[in-house]
């Protein structure tokens, strides 16, 4: 009689699942953004998102914002009086807890340990530094680069969640006229002991290290470069071994053209999209969810379901950068004039 109650209990639960499963069809694509209201009227270039309901961003005008309950409130203020910088890098430890960096001069590194309420300097770089972006590795591991000097990328690194910050001395070389973007701060991607950096201006780059900066090695790419405006703007895993990279010609914004690559790290080989981006991407992340890929820019959204190899639009909301919730299950995006939106689909 024992064995007939569990025989019955597990085809029940079979059929429930089947008929679970017919109620919720896989999802095919994304369907857009859910824009939110924010106080603020920055231009939004900072953004890390912790969980579904935290986000923190930061951008011109001294800024940072926050909200704890999934964009339906808003908390902002100006960090440490800096009202005439831009703070285009930020990331987000906590509701209370988070680093910024700001791109030009001051050349800054600010943490907040008390929610945003005050900030405290931590580093300050000198007059030739320019800081393009930040990527952690847990919650005491991070990294910040900024545009070569007298040839040499600049790469900062700490260890106790940004309360000091040290140089790293085996930082590659660059070549003449190649520089980093802080379009979207999301140039620089770290996981784990490995570092993968992406270049642009007058060469267009994919560096990486294996072992935490202390050596490197590097791979041409094939999307646009030669000029200021072109290279690799964003950098991002694709979940099977891929590194996808976007970027384009930020002059050239509805140019779909050498504007994606993705390297292969088990062949060290490029793989040029079939079906690039719909034009020039400042910001791209990975949505495990769903296996999708995810690119922005000013023209619009792109999503991919083979790590890159072929791009679908589905958005024409214009964003600067895109972040995926720590915990993987959120997709934000920041932009212009304090817009702030998550994905739907």
């Amino acid at each position: 009689m024992l064995r007939k109650s569990i025989g019955a209990l597990l085809i029940s639960v079979a059929l429930f699942s089947c008929q679970k499963k017919s109620e919720y069809p896989a999802v095919e694509q994304p369907t857009g953004w859910e824009i939110f209201e924010t106080p603020i009227k920055s231009s939004l270039r900072g953004l890390s998102s912790v969980t579904a309901d935290i986000v923190w961003a930061s951008g011109s005008n001294g800024r940072w914002l926050k909200t704890l309950d999934a964009g339906q409130n808003w908390s902002h203020g100006i960090i440490d009086g800096l009202d005439s910088v831009d703070f285009r890098s930020i990331y987000g430890f906590d509701a209370e807890n988070a680093i910024a960096v700001s791109a030009g001069q001051p050349a800054v590194i600010y943490k907040t340990s008390d929610g945003g309420k005050t900030w405290s300097k931590k580093h300050e770089e000198n007059a030739k530094a320019f800081l393009d972006g930040i990527s952690f590795t847990d919650k005491n591991r991070g990294y910040v680069f900024g545009d070569p000097i007298d040839g040499k990328w600049m790469i900062l690194e700490t260890t106790d969640q940004g309360e000091t910050w040290t140089l790293i001395e085996t930082a590659p070389s660059a070549d003449e006229g190649e520089a980093g973007f802080a379009a979207s701060a999301s140039s620089l991607f770290a996981r784990e002991n490995e570092l993968w950096l992406g270049s642009g201006g007058s060469s267009a780059k994919l560096y990486h290290s294996a072992n935490r900066g202390r050596s490197w090695e590097s791979w041409k790419s094939p999307v646009i470069q030669g000029e200021a405006s072109q290279g690799v703007f964003s950098v991002s895993e694709a979940g099977q071994g891929e590194i996808v990279t976007v970027g384009g010609d930020y002059l050239k914004e509805k140019e779909a053209k050498a504007n994606a690559a993705i390297f292969l790290t088990e062949t060290q080989n490029w793989v040029i999209p079939s079906n690039p981006p719909s034009g020039y991407r400042s910001g791209v992340t990975y949505f495990p969810l769903y296996h999708w890929v995810i690119a922005v820019g000013p023209s619009g959204g792109d999503f991919s379901k083979d790590g890159g190899k072929n791009w679908v639009s589905f958005s024409e909301e214009s964003w600067h950068a895109v972040s995926r919730a720590h915990s993987g299950g959120a997709i934000w995006a920041s932009g212009a004039q304090g817009k702030i939106g998550r994905l739907t689909y």
